[in-house]
Order: C-alpha cells, then structure tokens, then sequence
C-alpha cells in the first residue's frame, strides 16, 4: 500500500517530521516491526517511564505512522500499538496555484436512504423521532440532525458541481468523522465502511470499533456515556494519479473516472456494501459531537481561472 504526502498536506508533514525527529520514536518503530507491544512493554525495553513511552506512541498516531487499539488487560484495559503499513511518498513538486471551493453538507441533509436498525438520529438538543425506526429518517426534522447511526445500508447526499461548468476540477477531497455502530458502544466492532462518489465505490475503510470509554468532544451534557461517543475524522482524496483513503492509494481510479461535471451533482454515499466482510454499522457526525467541529465536507480543487 502506498501513501503520498505532498507540499500542501502541510499538517500532515509537519506531524511526520515531527514524529521522525526523536531517536526514541524511531527505535519505537523499529520495535514494532517485529509486532505489537502495549506501552508498558515498550517503556520497559526502551528503559524509559511509560509516560515517555505514552507521549512517544501519541506523536507517532498523529502522524498516522502507527495506531492503537485498547485491549482488556489484568486491570483494566491496555494500549496494544501497531505499526501502520504502508510505503511513504513523499511529492514535493511545486504546484500551480489553484483555486478552492468548500462545501460543507449537514449530516442531515441526505436526499435518499436504505438502512437497517440500530438506527436513530439526534440533534443538539433531542432525539429526533424514534430509534429503531427506519421510517422516521424521512421526517422533515432530519435536517437539524449533527449525529446519525445505522447498522447497514446507506445515506446518499447531493453536492453541487456547478463551479464545474466554469474551470476544471484537479481533485476532489472528502471528510467525515465515522465509526461504527452497535447498541451503547463496543471497542470490538470492526465495520467496513466505504464511500461511494456517483456510483462508485472510492475506498473502504475498516474501523475497528464503536468508540466510547471517554466522552467525545463535541458532546452536548444530555447525550449518556453508555452512547457512542467520537469517531476518526476519514479524509478521501482523488486527484489524476488515483484514489486516496487518508494518503493511503485504495484505487487506481482516477478524477475524470468519476464523471463529476456530467450530471446535475455529485452524489456521495456512505454506507456498508451488502457483500461486506464486517457489516458493523456507521455513525455519521456532524459538527456538534464527537471530536472534530464540522458536517461533511467536501473540497474542490480547480485551475487558477475559476
């Protein structure tokens, strides 16, 4: 698997220069080539104190070099870390200046849906309509939606393409937090999530849980601790070389294969395939829970004229 940083992932490069620049996180990574160590162990290999250890294994997941899974432990639950596996790209061509239009789609502004339960939605203040209740996501209410869940099926939502009928679009970039979804929560619940654009299938990504244990963010006061509480903020990117899950190639489906300018939209589907290994469900936030303040946004790249 392939994953390509370029000049204007400027977060991205820096959390990686960051990450690469200590000794002690560099033989972090040389330990886990050989498989997963919880932080403990690695405090007690490296000689270091586990807060070391701690601070050390976070700096590497934000730079998506290696993730974590909590496990049960003797007391309590443990950390396993484990390496990411992918070979790094690193473009650093200078670009042309582009122009750039954000669109930024409430998580309740779907325009179709097939789902199954669990299922249910909320706004910032209550539940909307019933849960467990597919009929209910056509009430009008939908809209005010900011955290949407179902075990199986898909929401189709509709972006404008119109800037494309003025200049040409270099690339598409899409992000929404997700994960997956069960009754309450469960860190043992691995779910195929994947996004179609205009029909076709732009990557999968395989979440591990339902996560919970701890607040998200974003939370309002009324939402229990025993619900699903944040999700990992997905990015998906397609430009002329292929398709792209968080910087990681998925396919080597290119921009013009998506047909973006030839209808009236772009529909964006996010859902669970029926043919699915793990048909975990999804949690779909808006930009009042979880971790990350926004809805779903997607951002278009075009030449300098637009």
């Amino acid at each position: 698997m392939s994953r390509l940083l370029k000049l204007e992932n400027e977060k991205e490069l820096m959390a990686l220069g960051k990450a690469l620049s200590s000794e002690s996180r560099i033989k972090i990574l040389e330990l886990l080539q050989k498989g997963p160590l919880c932080v403990n162990e690695i405090a007690e290999i490296l000689g270091i104190p586990a807060s070391s250890a701690a601070l050390n294994i976070r700096v590497l997941e934000e730079a998506d070099l290696i993730r974590t899974e909590l496990k049960p432990g003797v007391r309590g639950s443990m950390k396993l870390c484990i390496p990411q596996e992918f070979h790094l790209i690193l473009d650093l061509e200078k670009k042309e200046e582009e122009q750039e239009e954000v669109i930024s789609m409430p998580v309740g502004s779907y325009v179709d849906y097939k789902i199954t339960p669990t299922c249910g939605m909320v706004n910032d203040e209550e539940y909307i309509d019933g849960e467990d209740e597919p009929r209910c996501f056509y009430d009008p209410r939908r809209i005010s939606a900011k955290l949407i869940w179902f075990s199986s099926g898909y929401l189709e939502y509709r972006f404008p393409n119109a800037g494309m009928q003025k200049a040409e679009v270099k690339s598409l970039e899409f992000s929404a937090e997700l994960c997956s979804e069960t009754a309450d929560y469960d860190l043992d619940c691995p779910s195929d999530i994947t996004l179609w654009i205009n029909g076709i299938e732009a990557g999968t990504w395989t979440c591990p849980s339902d996560f919970g244990g701890r607040r998200g963010k974003l939370n309002p006061d009324w939402w229990e601790d025993k619900n699903s509480q944040y999700g990992n903020l997905k990015q998906w990117y397609i430009d002329a070389t292929g398709t792209y899950l968080d910087n990681s190639k998925v396919s080597d489906k290119k921009l013009g294969e998506y047909h973006l300018a030839e209808g009236d939209y772009i529909s964006v589907k996010i859902g669970i395939r029926e043919d699915a290994r793990h048909i975990g469900g999804v949690n779909i936030f808006g930009n009042s829970f979880g971790d990350y303040p926004q809805d779903l946004v997607m951002k278009l790249k075009y030449e300098k004229n637009f």
